[in-house]
């Protein structure tokens, strides 16, 4: 079952995020995600995160579907690419089976390792999802329509814990209007959080999965804290952080977990394990168990 008849089932999903290499060593690399990844119900690849070069993540994930039948979301960013090329990109993932996709703005080059790159930015988030939308319904430009359409599932992303609530919400009900399918969240980790986010966003009714990152150190929270003013961690995380690792960090998102499973709104979990695919297994599979349909909103 495809991870889009999961969500329109109300059947709880897994996704986690992975960056592509910087190398060309695909097969070490699939052998990490067949070993550690199988419980997943799709894998995110990211599209040069934090501007910084990497692959393709449109030709990584159709070599991971290829060869690992593992579904994947690809996310597409607007930074690098016009209307044209976007739109180019777009029906290439289409004609190689890659069918779903986050849709964000991306982040400027001027953060990442090609600062004299051109940031394009024809578009926003919302204006990409109205772009796919207007693909699933066969227009392709102002003067070209086609009996051929494609049939991608959209997922954009939310953030819980950002400063400025209510224009979060406002953007999300744009993206919804202009045809999202389903939201992904930012890392959460304060409940009180996340279900104000969920009360305020229960009118937006595509399914929401939701953020979990594992933490590995106290220098983790540290820049959490000095970088990603959108992610919250109260103080008590912190407390239990300040002389710990990551066995610390796993079993604080393991109780995470299972509030979460408990949360009705919530479609799935989405995992952040910043690259360290080891510890997958111990995050999925000690919840496979819990996996049923979850109630109708």
């Amino acid at each position: 079952m495809k991870l889009k008849e999961k969500l329109e089932k109300k059947i709880f999903v897994y996704t986690l995020e992975l960056d592509p290499p910087l190398n060309m060593d695909i097969d070490r690399l699939l052998e990490n995600i067949k070993k550690y990844l199988s419980y997943a119900d799709a894998i995110n690849i990211t599209d040069c995160p934090l501007a910084c070069l990497r692959m393709s993540p449109i030709a990584l994930s159709h070599i991971i579907q290829q060869h690992l039948q593992l579904e994947t979301i690809f996310h597409i960013t607007c930074r690098d690419r016009n209307l044209l090329a976007l739109k180019a990109e777009l029906l290439g993932a289409y004609a190689l089976g890659v069918k779903n996709i986050l849709a964000l703005t991306g982040d400027h080059p001027q953060m990442g390792d090609h600062t004299n790159a051109s940031a394009v930015f024809d578009v926003d988030s919302t204006g990409l999802v109205k772009i796919i939308q207007e693909l699933n319904e066969g227009n392709f430009s102002n003067n070209k329509t086609s009996d051929y359409k494609t049939d991608f599932s959209i997922g954009v992303a939310g953030n819980p814990g950002t400063k400025d609530i209510k224009k979060e919400i406002s953007r999300l009900e744009e993206k919804a209007a202009a045809g999202a399918n389903f939201i992904q969240t930012q890392p959460i980790f304060s409940i009180d959080i996340l279900e104000n986010f969920l009360e305020m966003t229960q009118h937006i009714t595509i399914p929401k999965i939701i953020g979990i990152m594992p933490l590995r150190s106290k220098k983790m929270v540290d820049y959490i804290d000095a970088n990603l003013s959108h992610i919250v961690i109260p103080e008590r995380i912190r407390n239990r952080m300040a002389n710990a690792g990551i066995e610390e960090g796993i079993s604080i998102a393991q109780e995470l977990s299972r509030e979460i499973l408990a949360i009705k709104e919530a479609a799935g979990i989405h995992f952040f394990p910043m690259n360290k695919l080891s510890i997958i297994p111990q995050l999925i599979k000690n919840d496979s168990e819990d996996r049923t349909a979850f109630p109708v909103l």
